[in-house]
């Protein structure tokens, strides 16, 4: 007969509480995992039953965590902290020159740089596997905290994450946003305010996405009206390509700007006062400890160190001409 431990961390169980107690939704909840609603209620009440209390109730059409759930959401991710810390302990005897890299990359990013690394890198540690993703920001987190990747490479600060604990970052480079506009008024112009931005309509990011929420942010802190969205893509190319069709202004990082502006005819002027944010490698702390993280650390260290992230951006655009 199972032990009321086995009970609890068999099987998905723990999975389940821990998607249910993120998205506060049973349906939403059930769909991410691949189960039926039924099958989703039915292992939460067998938890519910091991742990002998309700770990969540519903307030109308409201579902919230009770202590009980609190103290189990606490508990798991102790679990699975546990579980990463001895993953990484395991890995940390291994070589620095073998093995595998998991590297998760903000997909609305310009990548060029990333890649032209890698396949240096590649050549000359030729026993390295590294396994490259295009990620959303919200899958990101969920693969650092779940180990599934050693490295990911985003956009800070990034509040979306409240426990920074388990968490450390390495600055690639700073960044910035410069605002496209077909006005003719900018062509001489190096930098435009806030509200001489909101003449027309802008395509922009998706509402979740994190540049989408960073400009919005700036905007608030200027206290200027938010620019009015006529259409949102997820990929710069798309924010461009739609952006100079329809002369609809837009905002797209300076380093994306830099490496695929060759033919646009939109003006580009930095906003003043600036729009910044830092490009930066986000990782659990343990992973520094592992000989081929520490190795390919060093070794982008000493790409950058010959050439900086925006010198190669341009480098690349010239050789295209």
């Amino acid at each position: 007969m199972k032990t009321k431990q086995e009970n609890i961390f068999s099987s998905k169980t723990l999975t389940y509480f821990l998607q249910l107690a993120e998205t506060m939704n049973y349906t939403q909840a059930a769909q991410l995992l691949g189960i039926t609603q039924p099958a989703l209620t039915q292992q939460i009440k067998k938890l519910e039953r091991t742990v002998g209390a309700p770990l969540f109730y519903s307030v109308g059409k409201k579902l919230h965590i009770s202590d009980a759930g609190r103290t189990m959401l606490e508990a798991t991710h102790q679990i699975y902290d546990l579980l990463n810390t001895a993953t990484d302990e395991i890995q940390s005897a291994t070589s620095a020159t073998q093995g595998k890299i998991h590297i998760g990359v903000l997909a609305s990013m310009e990548v060029s740089v990333i890649e032209q690394f890698l396949i240096q890198y590649y050549q000359q540690f030729t026993d390295i596997e590294v396994s490259l993703h295009l990620l959303t920001r919200k899958e990101i987190w969920d693969r650092l905290e779940n180990n599934k990747i050693d490295l990911a490479i985003m956009y800070l600060p990034d509040d979306s994450i409240k426990n920074w604990k388990p968490y450390k970052s390495k600055k690639i480079a700073e960044e910035s946003l410069v605002f496209l506009s077909h006005n003719p008024s900018l062509k001489k112009r190096k930098k435009i305010h806030f509200k001489d931005t909101l003449d027309q309509k802008w395509v922009t990011y998706p509402d979740e996405y994190y540049l989408h929420q960073f400009i919005n942010e700036a905007y608030k802190n200027q206290m200027v009206d938010r620019p009015v969205s006529a259409a949102q893509f997820t990929s710069p190319f798309e924010l461009l390509r739609f952006a100079e069709a329809t002369d609809l202004s837009t905002a797209l990082p300076t380093s994306f700007f830099e490496a695929h502006n060759l033919g646009v005819t939109a003006h580009a002027v930095q906003f003043d006062p600036a729009i910044q944010f830092e490009l930066a490698f986000v990782f659990r702390k343990e992973k520094e400890a592992i000989p081929r993280i520490d190795n390919f650390f060093r070794e982008f260290d000493q790409y950058l160190a010959e050439k900086d992230y925006l010198t190669r951006i341009k480098e690349q655009n010239r050789q295209i001409i």
